[in-house]
């Protein structure tokens, strides 16, 4: 008996330490981030963080606004006047105290304004949770509601750690005879033991129908009422708002349009989204403890790796000052031999001026040889001393220290260097590199360019990695997504990558056709790997890529038609045959047009080619068509006025063919920045042609067994328009100008010259450094 009284005490005990342990544990989310203590009265901010109504209140004082009303801390059964035993006297039960009338005055009220006082201002809190200035409104404090969960949980945390040691009496028994509190009143605001609480809710009265709760130091009010409406209980949640309504502010035009739903409906569902979250981090206890391991490894690596790296700073100022004191010792001796120098050329000067002084050694000289009465001696030896004497008097007018004693010159401007030192810094990993979308292309190969930030450190080489995306991906063709690849509505292959890029530039080849490829690249230094860049989605064609070259053998006409190196660029320009013609012009236009062909033929399977056309040109007709009868049209040309001539259509006049049979010829038409879509087309529903913006390049695939031509945009292949042709001959590209107009194929990416610098092979040093990449 006595050991299943113990085991049943022990179990008690144990459960009471868990549960203390477990409340004790969230201590820290109880904490006011102002002042870090427990928070006291707390309210809810517009960011959702919660503190102290009365450390708000000192925040908002320091920062120049006026002081609000604060309120005094909650009532103890020590501090309330209310001592007195209903024994001795009967009284009514006790009335709201001052807090909740101060915490109404500064979170529920606030007076009205005359018209002519001036606006209010506008308050702003500095958030220390968030780190953010928090807009409070006009009221301030006013417009915030008081946090009554974590008020509950936080006096429930306190009786928890207490574990009973803190009673709390009651408040109507006598100083002598005060007895502990069993109930406490939510309506009366006040605790009571069971005699009191009988004695002041008796019952059949409406004070028995009085809400009892658990003794507490801080009553607070039953329910949450609106800010404005101190009457209106919150009954409503607007979602667009994030912010909880009364009746009346439900009514309200700013709430107009928004999603609004009754709070038990919110309730219920944040109730469970939070269950089922704390359900998943429950589930993943593991994965948690793995995290913190993580994290834990992740300190002590932090601590080796700034030993490390403190050294090699270390190391680092060591070098730059031996380096220092060898040009110090190198300039110094550079400046003593200069001085040593000047120091001899100036002792020299000064030994020849004091020679020129009276009874100085020149001078006597002089005189002594002046008494020298044998001519040819004196001649002799008055040559020297003359040329001493004109040399001397020469010094004398024009006179100048011979050397310069200023150093001057030996200044030394270290600047650039105090700059360069001052500015000495960590080196950085390079910053996400920016993708040239204009130079960017899928053609027979993908070509990706790219450069770095001004203000990003140098990269040693770049590493490129691209994967295939299956399905989902039409609306994300050719366009940069900054939220990377996790919005987007496909399936990804694995990553592939291209490592130690040299340049700013890389091809990829070997890639599958018609399919939508996500790139993206990011630099290497010293510093390790930098950001991605932001990822590009590029559409490879949609058939193998045509190569041909320009073909003018059917007659070109060399005085407007001119053709680019490599007859892979062609320009027109109008000649005197346009000239000529300006004189029938007001009745007719008979002009010639210029036809240019590929220089092979296609003969079976789907090819697919690009070619970019000058937004200035006149008119200029891209397609395809028979060999034959391309060659029967160039050399019978049509009147372009006629009304019968429609080359579009494949053919001069619809009455000579037969219906159903496809044309031997299918062009676009475009010109002056326009390309006009013919009726028929598979986007185009209308009965008339349409014209379209000219694309930058424009793509054609031709289906040489379904006798089908495609016209594609070719930055994002998106379709422009389909037609048909008669693929019972061979079929060539065709290009036709009428009128001054250019054009340019699009090159293939394996021609390119790419002129990359060649890769800097770079080791980095893992040791102690695997926390991360």
């Amino acid at each position: 008996m006595a050991d299943a009284e113990l085991q049943t005490f022990t179990s008690i005990m144990d459960a009471l330490v868990r549960i203390s342990s477990n409340m004790k544990s969230i201590e820290r989310e109880l904490h006011c981030p102002v002042c870090e203590e427990m928070v006291k009265q707390p309210i809810v901010l517009p960011c959702m963080h919660s503190v102290c109504v009365l450390c708000a209140a000192e925040v908002l004082v320091q920062r120049g606004y006026p002081p609000p009303e604060l309120p005094p801390e909650p009532n103890t059964p020590t501090s309330s006047p209310i001592t007195r035993s209903p024994r001795q006297t009967r009284r009514p039960p006790p009335k709201t105290d001052r807090l909740d009338r101060v915490i109404r005055t500064v979170c529920g009220t606030h007076p009205g304004r005359r018209r002519k006082d001036t606006p209010p201002v506008i308050m702003l809190f500095p958030c220390p949770t968030c780190g953010k200035d928090v807009e409070l409104g006009e009221r301030g404090l006013a417009d915030c509601l008081r946090n009554l969960t974590l008020e509950r949980i936080v006096e429930r945390y306190r009786h928890s750690v207490s574990l009973g040691s803190m009673a709390v009496m009651c408040q109507f028994c006598k100083p002598p005879q005060a007895l502990e509190a069993t109930k406490g009143c939510a309506d009366c605001r006040s605790n009571f033991c069971n005699e009191c609480f009988k004695l002041y809710h008796p019952w059949g009265t409406p004070r028995a129908q009085h809400e009892h709760i658990l003794p507490t130091h801080s009553f607070r009010p039953k329910v949450l009422v609106c800010v404005e409406h101190e009457q209106e209980r919150l009954q409503f949640y607007c979602r667009s708002c994030q912010c909880l309504l009364c009746p009346l502010c439900k009514l309200r035009r700013a709430h107009s349009g928004h999603k609004i739903m009754p709070i038990a409906l919110a309730y219920q569902t944040l109730k469970e989204k939070i269950t089922k979250e704390m359900n998943y981090i429950l589930a993943n206890q593991e994965s948690v403890q793995a995290q913190i391991t993580q994290v834990e490894s992740g300190i002590a690596q932090t601590e080796v790796n700034s030993t490390v790296a403190k050294e090699q700073l270390n190391q680092c100022v060591s070098e730059l000052r031996g380096v220092l004191a060898e040009r110090q010792g190198a300039l110094a001796m550079f400046l003593e031999g200069a001085r040593a120098q000047r120091a001899g050329t100036l002792n020299a000067q000064l030994s020849e001026k004091q020679s020129l002084l009276e009874n100085a050694g020149l001078l006597t000289y002089t005189q002594e040889l002046l008494k020298e009465t044998d001519q040819s001696c004196f001649v002799q030896a008055a040559r020297v001393t003359h040329s001493r004497l004109v040399k001397a008097i020469e010094n004398l007018q024009h006179f100048s220290l011979s050397a310069d004693p200023s150093f001057r010159h030996f200044q030394i401007d270290v600047s650039r260097e105090l700059k360069a030192l001052s500015s000495m810094d960590f080196i950085q990993a390079p910053l996400a590199p920016v993708i040239d979308t204009q130079k960017t292309l899928a053609y027979d190969q993908l070509y990706l360019c790219w450069r770095l930030p001004q203000d990003s450190a140098p990269a040693w080489h770049y590493s490129v990695e691209y994967q295939r995306k299956v399905g989902g991906a039409g609306a994300l063709w050719g366009r940069v997504l900054s939220e990377g690849s996790s919005e987007s509505n496909g399936t990804h292959c694995s990553w592939q990558r291209l490592d130690d890029v040299g340049g700013t530039s890389a091809v990829i080849d070997k890639l599958e056709m018609d399919s939508v490829y996500v790139l993206r690249v990011r630099g290497c230094n010293k510093a390790g790997f930098g950001e991605y860049s932001e990822e590009v989605y590029l559409h490879t064609p949609p058939a193998p890529v045509l190569s041909f070259c320009l073909d003018s053998r059917w007659g070109l006409h060399a005085e407007r038609v001119a053709l680019g190196k490599g007859q892979t660029y062609a320009r027109s320009v109008p000649g005197m045959t346009l000239l000529q013609a300006a004189d029938r012009a007001l009745t007719s236009c008979h002009l010639t047009s210029d036809l240019l062909v590929a220089d092979v033929s296609i003969t079976q399977g789907r090819h697919y080619w690009a070619c970019s056309v000058e937004p200035g040109s006149y008119l200029v007709k891209v397609g395809v068509g028979i060999e034959a009868k391309l060659q029967e049209w160039f050399h019978l040309p049509q009147d372009m006025a006629s009304p019968r001539y429609d080359p579009d259509s494949g053919h001069d006049s619809g009455a000579e063919d037969a219906q159903d049979s496809p044309p031997p010829f299918c062009f676009l038409t475009m010109g002056m920045g326009k390309i006009l879509l013919p009726k028929c087309g598979v986007s185009n529903t209308s009965t008339g042609p349409l014209t379209a913006p000219l694309p930058p390049r424009l793509g054609l695939c031709l289906d040489f067994e379904k006798g089908r031509l495609t016209f594609y945009d070719a930055h994002s292949l998106r379709v422009l328009w389909e037609g048909s042709v008669d693929c019972s001959a061979p079929v060539c590209p065709a290009f036709c100008f009428i009128g001054g107009g250019a054009l340019q194929l699009q090159e293939l990416i394996a021609n390119r010259s790419t002129e990359q610098n060649p890769p800097r092979r770079v080791t980095i040093q893992t040791r102690a450094t695997d926390a991360g990449h």
